[in-house]
């Protein structure tokens, strides 16, 4: 992919987040209806819709055939751009007036991501990567990190209801426990997207989900990454191991110049112990993601 281009994508999903900034600005913490999907753990707003058909709109208006994958209306197009849109990552928070939510865009090419957009419309915080670099606000984005993970702090919605489902009550309390006593300080504030650019700041140590969706962390994976950053993606027995990291619906994120061992291994046994239970699901059933979020991995692990 030609770097120009790539940039030429962030610029297009830049304007696309801000176009729909100031509407979920003024929705924040006014009153509003919210409906469910799977469950009560899983919720949306017309806000989230909205802005994701406003997204759609201006994209297809700048680049006409791209593919659009996004949380509410799946996927359309047959192009070899796809987007993948989370108009609002962190429904529940936003509302709920809690203010850590943000709209994330992905841009991948042949499965490549190339570009990336994460915008806090609270703060105003605009993060976004490219082939060329990752910046916040217009500004360089280096990711740093403390080396000892005891001294560390961990960003992770692990567990919910779903994970004591899939990996029993007392394993999942188990694994839980182990991270809150190993890590100086442990936060669960939900939003995968805005959790991994927390990490790309340099603002939080790591963060970890297993059960993340491609809109959640299209975006995240590449300004992680271009901002010095590791990213782990984990298979979770959903998806075939060589898949792309976007489709894998685990991952541990670290900052610059730190590895956490116990993170690690109990990611990565979780990721084992779930494959081991259940069927994979093949690399083109992955990439093609057309049901909405509820349909194919949810509730969230934001």
């Amino acid at each position: 992919m030609d770097r120009d281009r790539s940039a030429d994508l962030r610029a297009i999903a830049i304007e696309a987040a801000l176009l729909v900034r100031e509407p979920l600005a003024a929705a924040f913490r006014s009153e509003m209806a919210v409906d469910y999907k799977v469950d009560l753990h899983d919720i949306v707003t017309k806000h989230d819709r909205q802005a994701e058909e406003t997204i759609r709109a201006l994209i297809l208006e700048r680049l006409p055939g791209s593919t659009i994958v996004g949380e509410e209306y799946g996927a359309s197009g047959e192009g070899r751009v796809r987007w993948y849109i989370d108009p609002i990552d962190g429904t529940s928070n936003f509302a709920r007036g809690i203010a850590f939510w943000c709209v994330s865009i992905g841009v991948t090419v042949d499965d490549e991501i190339v570009a990336g957009v994460i915008l806090d419309p609270v703060t105003g915080n605009m993060f976004s990567a490219d082939l060329t670099g990752a910046w916040l606000n217009g500004h360089p984005l280096k990711s740093s990190a403390l080396a000892d993970e005891r001294k560390a702090t961990l960003i992770t919605g692990y567990p919910v209801a779903r994970d004591f489902r899939l990996d029993g009550r007392e394993r999942a309390l188990e694994n839980f426990a182990t991270l809150a006593e190993t890590f100086s300080t442990l936060r669960r504030p939900g939003s995968a997207a805005l959790s991994i650019a927390h990490v790309a700041a340099g603002w939080a140590d790591a963060a970890a989900g297993f059960g993340v969706n491609t809109w959640d962390v299209t975006a995240a994976i590449l300004l992680l990454r271009q901002a010095g950053g590791t990213y782990t993606s984990l298979p979770m027995g959903k998806v075939e191991p060589e898949s792309p990291d976007h489709f894998c619906p685990g991952y541990i994120a670290v900052g610059a110049g730190a590895s956490y061992p116990t993170l690690s291994r109990i990611g990565q046994d979780i990721s084992m112990r779930r494959t081991a239970a259940g069927p994979v699901k093949t690399h083109a059933q992955s990439s093609m993601h057309t049901k909405p979020n509820h349909e194919i991995n949810a509730p969230n692990d934001s």
